[in-house]
């Protein structure tokens, strides 16, 4: 029987049951599911093409976030410091119309807005690139141009005549007056060039048609970072203008690439509704309309957005009518919502 007994235990080893067979098994799964060379190759150049097609989109959605955010914090300095300031006009007028050209910006700058925001360097026109100024800069529509470097180079409006293809003549109100530009670096880092007026009017409240080049005192176009790039409008730069001698009124609007349906003329309003609002939604759904300062913002960076020399609704409504901006001279009026205008929309 004992005999018996220990043939039953070398026969049955529980000790051997349960360690051996369970590794045994362990390792031909092992065996069975371990990557090839080929797989793990092919593996990885699938991982490639993949963040080669998402990382661009990717960078340039964080790079979009952040120059939102810097371009919101700018606006906010800029609109706090203007309103600290008693009047916008005055600054850098010399004895002769040459002295005052040539000098107006920079005193502004040096006398009057580094008074209210913190400035670490000033530059004269001819010495832009001293302050983070690149020569040439890309339009939002993808053109190449050359650096403003005074007031005609922004928009010549300012002081050439326009003659429409009626030959009707468009004479601006203050021809002789073409300043300089200076630029000047924050303590942010942004880089930043100022188109100043020294003779720039206060808001009339005017509800006819009059001229809005003596409404600018200062245009500012900034470079969030500089030479870095991409130096794009719409992108790392922009700009912010400042209307009006008095109660100021600082906007930033930045423009959609194009006119809305193409370039088509459409109504304000009708009994529809607003077919100008409609088209802007149906282009972007976080557009709008801009308002008569931001529209007339928009006149005086026309280089920079690729704006047509047509006339433009802004989404201002008086009555039955709104107020438009004849972008081939600067001309800004009262019109009768009813009545067809091209249409740039902006971002909120």
């Amino acid at each position: 029987m004992l005999k018996q007994v220990q043939h039953d235990r070398k026969r049955y080893n529980p000790a051997r049951s349960a360690h051996k067979e369970p590794l045994t098994h362990y390792s031909s799964l092992l065996t069975k599911t371990a990557f090839t060379m080929a797989e793990i190759l092919l593996s990885l150049t699938i991982i490639g093409v993949v963040a080669a097609i998402t990382l661009p989109s990717l960078t340039g959605n964080i790079n979009e976030r952040t120059w939102n955010t810097q371009r919101k914090a700018l606006y906010a300095r800029f609109s706090q410091a203007i309103a600290l300031m008693p009047a916008l006009n005055g600054y850098g007028v010399g004895t002769t119309l040459e002295e005052t050209n040539t000098q107006a910006a920079e005193t502004f700058v040096a006398s009057g807005l580094s008074k209210v925001l913190k400035i670490n360097n000033i530059c004269d026109s001819e010495h832009l690139a001293d302050c983070g100024i690149p020569i040439k800069i890309t339009t939002l529509r993808g053109d190449s141009l050359d650096f403003p470097t005074n007031l005609s180079e922004l928009n010549d409006h300012f002081t050439s005549t326009y003659i429409t293809t009626e030959g009707t003549s468009f004479i601006p109100p203050q021809p002789d007056i073409n300043t300089n530009a200076a630029a000047f670096e924050t303590a942010n880092g942004e880089s930043i060039v100022v188109f100043y007026n020294p003779s720039c009017q206060a808001d009339l409240n005017e509800n006819t048609y009059h001229y809005v080049q003596p409404k600018m005192c200062a245009n500012f176009i900034f470079d969030l970072n500089g030479n870095k790039g991409p130096n794009t409008v719409g992108k790392d730069i922009g700009f912010i203008t400042a209307l009006y001698a008095t109660d100021s009124n600082v906007v930033m609007p930045i423009a959609l690439i194009n006119d809305v349906q193409g370039g088509a003329v459409l109504k304000l309003r009708d009994a529809s509704g607003s077919p100008a609002l409609k088209a802007c939604r149906e282009q972007d759904s976080e557009s709008r309309l801009p308002n008569k300062d931001e529209l007339t913002a928009m006149f005086y960076n026309q280089k920079l957005i690729n704006i047509n020399n047509h006339d433009y609704w802004s989404g201002q409504v008086v009555g039955q009518n709104a107020w438009s901006v004849k972008m081939q001279a600067g001309a800004r009026d009262i019109n009768s919502y009813n009545t067809a205008r091209k249409v740039r929309c902006i971002k909120r």
